[in-house]
């Protein structure tokens, strides 16, 4: 299974874009990020509420970024996403923390003065 494909699929419904990122893919929804591909697994935003939980199921564990553990992240190893059921469990849960969040405002985009030449 492609995975990076079956999140694309069940995403884009939902208004979600594709960005690169953390070597991977992230999907952003309303401005924050719900979702990546990282490797061959997941990097799932779970939120500290239930970062526990999520930490528990098959190949998760939570994320660390240079020794320091990101709260409120999951990673989650390929054996963790390989079934369709698997990665539908971690999209719910993903996405039912990036309900909880407030939109972000789009990035304005830097104007760039451009003087004619001489």
């Amino acid at each position: 299974m492609d995975l990076l494909a079956e999140l694309s699929t069940r995403l884009a419904p939902l208004g979600a874009s594709a960005q690169k990122m953390f070597s991977g893919t992230g999907f952003m929804r309303n401005g924050n990020l719900v979702i990546g591909t990282q490797r061959d697994g997941l990097i799932v935003r779970v939120g500290k509420v239930d970062e526990a939980k999520a930490a528990k199921l098959p190949g998760a564990s939570v994320m660390e970024m240079r020794g320091r553990k990101m709260p409120g992240w999951i990673i989650v190893a390929p054996e963790g996403c390989k079934s369709e059921a698997q990665i539908k469990r971690w999209l719910e849960i993903a996405l039912a923390f990036n309900n909880t969040l407030p939109p972000k405002a789009a990035k304005a985009t830097k104007k760039v003065a451009i003087k004619p030449k001489r």
